[in-house]
């Protein structure tokens, strides 16, 4: 079994994969968290990730996460046994999300990054779990462990980041993707999409 890294979604931390990984370390499986904190290109994440991965895993990649990991298909995908894209996209940013991060990094910068996560939650979990206090702590507490210079960073790589859809098809590895069905910032439809051009 190839090692499995794992790459987060935007204010998430590897405490996003706690139950995997442990359900997985018990199978025997090596895991590891990509640092997609640190840079603020997408480019530069996967380089990151590449230096410290072993010469050849599997990976998987949630949201933006997903988008680290369409950038190692594009620089190194003779050393990705497998792929996941959970919940994730192929297409840049539409005008409103793009502002939308914006208005984000500027209330980060303004000193008042407390309000994000807080916004951020309704859009991220199912709708069944807006009332889930544990969920929610979870969820805060991976946004503070983050912190508003590296969430300014992951904002600046996302909104750089290439549009992934014509690197799609040449993606050989075998390749799952999924999607919740509530997912409102990346729903089936971008999923189904990815599916369709992948071979």
């Amino acid at each position: 079994m190839d090692p499995l890294v794992l790459v987060p979604g935007l204010l998430c931390t590897e405490a996003l994969f706690t139950p995997q990984i442990a359900a997985l370390a018990a199978n025997g499986a090596l895991v590891s968290v990509a640092d997609h904190r640190s840079d603020d290109t997408v480019a530069a994440i996967a380089t990151r990730l590449l230096a410290e991965a072993p010469p050849r895993f599997a990976l998987a990649g949630l949201s933006m996460g997903g988008y680290v990991a369409m950038e190692v298909m594009r620089r190194a995908p003779e050393r990705v046994s497998r792929l996941m894209l959970l919940d994730t996209t192929a297409r840049p940013d539409l005008p409103e999300q793009t502002e939308n991060r914006r208005r984000q990094m500027s209330l980060a910068e303004a000193g008042k990054f407390a309000q994000v996560a807080p916004a951020l939650y309704p859009l991220i979990v199912h709708e069944s779990r807006l009332e889930d206090a544990a969920l929610r702590n979870i969820v805060l507490q991976m946004a503070e462990a983050t912190g508003p210079e590296a969430f300014i960073r992951q904002q600046q790589a996302i909104l750089t980041r290439p549009d992934s859809r014509p690197d799609l098809p040449s993606f050989s590895c075998p390749t799952t993707v999924v999607v919740g069905a509530g997912d409102r910032l990346t729903p089936p439809d971008r999923a189904r999409e990815m599916s369709e051009l992948i071979p």
